[in-house]
């Protein structure tokens, strides 16, 4: 071997070297969802929101959802029927996540939670699924939209502008967005079935058979 060879060989094994810990720096640093039971604690936290809760707490179904997102509109019908369906035998546990290319995302998280302040949440978060083909997409805020919602569910509207805006609501909302984002969740909907992370669509079906093997153990 000669030795500008050697020398050749020796510079394409640094440069090697160098690209490999380049992509190492710059690869994300957020879990991806495994098939591991999440942390119990950052899954459900005691203020988390419980749109339904079971008295012997065997199963528990948590959702990620963007209240913009279409895929989450399309498994809300699901959600609601299970629900309904296992009222007295599962939690369902609600968490904020909304993604940043939906202009209304968070403040429609935000009026969920400044109507819960009221006793409204589930009424708000219903309202917001049902007409979001005509909040959604909107490259305006959607604000006066939504505080026409909290008129329409008898809300004290000056108390839930108040909240809306209160950085306490915004930070709660961050929360479980943190939470999502360090339990690997990358898009929305992300439901966990006793902290197991669900794969595949979430149908009425899909949920519904993972739900009823958990409720067989």
């Amino acid at each position: 071997m000669t030795s500008n060879t050697k020398i050749s060989l020796t510079v394409l094994a640094v440069i090697a070297v160098v690209v490999t810990g380049i992509l190492l720096l710059n690869r994300s640093e957020t879990p991806q969802p495994t098939s591991a039971t999440a942390p119990a604690a950052q899954l459900v936290r005691p203020d988390s929101h419980r749109l339904s809760t079971a008295a012997d707490g065997k199963v528990t179904v948590v959702e990620f959802l963007d209240l913009e997102c279409e895929a989450c509109a399309a498994a809300y019908p699901g959600v609601e029927k299970l629900r309904a369906e296992y009222a007295d035998k599962v939690t369902f546990v609600m968490r904020y996540f909304p993604i940043p290319s939906h202009r209304n995302a968070e403040l429609a998280a935000r009026a969920v939670e400044a109507a819960a302040k009221q006793g409204k949440l589930e009424g708000m978060y219903k309202l917001m699924y049902e007409t979001q083909p005509q909040w959604g997409e909107q490259s305006v805020s959607q604000r006066a939209t939504f505080v026409g919602f909290a008129r329409q569910l008898g809300l004290d509207v000056k108390a839930f502008e108040t909240a809306l805006d209160a950085q306490a609501t915004i930070d709660r909302v961050l929360v479980d967005r943190n939470d999502g984002v360090a339990l690997g969740v990358r898009g929305t909907p992300t439901f966990f079935v006793n902290g197991v992370p669900f794969s595949g669509r979430p149908t009425y079906e899909g949920l519904k058979a993972a739900v009823d093997a958990e409720l067989a153990k």
